[in-house]
């Protein structure tokens, strides 16, 4: 790698020292390094699943267009990821005048410090390289944020140390927006400013720069400006100033996954399943009927639909399903970690804080619905699954009074040997491709799978934990060979 030039003489002998680098904004090299990027093919947003045909486009518009944007979405759809990564089209490091607090430009300095320097020592003027990931600057927006932490305040003892009068441009304390000059400048929550804090924002916007204090200080800042907020915040509460609003360029709604597919692809990409020392098998319905959990979350009308169900909530569930697979790993000796449908009902701990209730809601408690949405996403996943085949004869066996009851934390070879109890439950996780024959672990949580969705089908009846009984069950014990408890 070349020696970067470390002083201004050797920054004029360099490309920096001519067109198109010197003098080029920083939309303007977002948009350059955008384009680049796309003629070759490159990915614009690693990672980011489900957008493609969506809001990557309006995005990469937004860029190209060199536009002020606004990412408006529910909570957990991946807006501070994306604001993030544009970091990614920034060039990979950009020359300042050493010591600046706002990032001059060697060849366009806008703080009196930078100019006395370059005044000063000439072509001997130290430069410093600024690498693309500091020149991201985010702030999450409260309603104490004050106009100094954005735009800046003046220094009473900067100035008595320096000598300077209270005027002087060097008694400013610079805040965040200036210190994010020739870079990108993003703001969290944006409708949580309050609205004098908003209109601090409107000089940088459209002229381009900012005054503060009301000193004849005037900072032409290079910056994108990139926000986020929730759509329920933006237009129906009115946070965001109409002028403001005027001077956003383009809006782009981000939205949950579209289907069960891209929100397994996304928890499946975002959880974190491996652990160290034993070999963690997570099935594939096992993954759907977490998934299904959201989606079912997301229609309910119990669950306020304004605060959203983040993607959060079954990466979280996900993770504990499989640490309390793991745990149950642990007590029995088994070697491989399989989380069964049990393990997302002990992950219920993780649904319940994650979930905004509605008054109806409220009355019935989280933990009662986080419980029926398991029950539903296993219903939907066994009918999506398993749709042909064939399970009368295990509901005939319950309707008979045959009972089975089988504990959580159990071994599987004996969780399955309660199954085999119960006619043709074995052989229809079989048949339906849920599990071949050999595997037990993944049997055991395939025929649980089968149970559970038979009993949110309200074919057979679910009693307490994993205890499993006819539909209608009357007072009448199960017979001879009709029953099976391991407990």
């Amino acid at each position: 790698m070349p020696t970067l030039p470390q002083t201004l003489g050797d920054l004029r002998q360099s490309p920096w020292a001519d067109a198109p680098l010197r003098g080029r904004t920083v939309r303007d090299e977002l948009r350059t390094n955008l384009l680049r990027m796309l003629e070759q093919g490159e990915p614009l947003f690693p990672g980011i699943v489900g957008y493609e045909d969506t809001i990557l486009p309006q995005l990469t518009n937004a860029l190209l267009a060199r536009h002020h944007f606004i990412l408006l979405g529910l909570r957990g759809q991946a807006k501070s990821r994306i604001l993030r990564q544009l970091t990614r089209f920034l060039d990979e490091g950009v020359p300042i005048v050493a010591g600046s607090e706002v990032n001059d430009d060697p060849f366009a300095p806008i703080s009196k410090y930078a100019r006395e320097r370059l005044t000063e020592l000439g072509d001997r003027t130290p430069i410093a390289w600024l690498p693309r990931d500091q020149r991201y600057v985010e702030k999450l927006a409260t309603p104490d944020v004050t106009v100094a932490d954005l735009i800046g305040d003046v220094d009473p003892i900067k100035a008595a140390r320096g000598g300077h009068l209270l005027s002087d441009e060097l008694t400013m304390h610079f805040g965040l927006l200036p210190r994010a000059n020739r870079g990108i400048f993003a703001i969290n929550e944006l409708p949580d400013l309050s609205g004098k804090v908003q209109v601090g924002l409107f000089n940088i916007m459209q002229e381009g720069d900012v005054q503060i204090k009301g000193y004849p200080v005037r900072l032409p800042l290079d910056v994108l400006l990139a926000f986020t907020a929730n759509p329920e915040d933006y237009t129906a509460r009115g946070k965001i100033i109409t002028p403001l609003k005027d001077r956003i360029g383009s809006e782009v709604l981000t939205h949950y996954p579209r289907s069960v597919e891209l929100g397994m692809t996304i928890t499946g990409q975002e959880a974190w399943v491996r652990r160290n020392g034993r070999r963690v098998q997570v099935p594939e319905f096992v993954l759907e009927v977490v998934e299904r959990v959201a989606f079912e979350a997301r229609e309910d009308k119990r669950i306020d639909k304004r605060s959203g169900v983040s993607q959060r909530l079954p990466i979280s569930v996900l993770e504990h399903a499989v640490s309390n697979a793991e745990r149950r790993a642990l007590l029995t000796g088994e070697a491989t970690v399989v989380p069964r449908i049990s393990d997302i009902y002990a992950a219920i701990p993780s649904m319940t804080g994650k979930l905004e209730l509605e008054y109806e809601g409220e009355l019935q408690g989280g933990e009662v619905i986080a419980k029926e949405l398991v029950r539903r996403a296993a219903g939907r996943t066994l009918e999506e699954r398993m749709g042909e085949i064939g399970l009368d004869p295990i509901v005939s066996w319950f309707d008979g009074g045959g009972a089975l009851k089988v504990k959580g934390d159990e071994r599987s070879d004996l969780c399955l040997k309660g199954f085999s109890v119960v006619p043709g439950l074995v052989d229809a996780a079989v048949a339906g491709g849920l599990s071949p024959r050999d595997d037990v672990p993944l049997l055991v949580a395939a025929c649980e799978l089968i149970l559970e969705g038979l009993a949110a089908e309200k074919r057979i009846s679910r009693i307490d934990e994993l205890g499993y009984t006819r539909a209608r069950p009357d007072r009448r014990e199960p017979g001879p060979g009709k029953g099976f408890n391991l407990g």
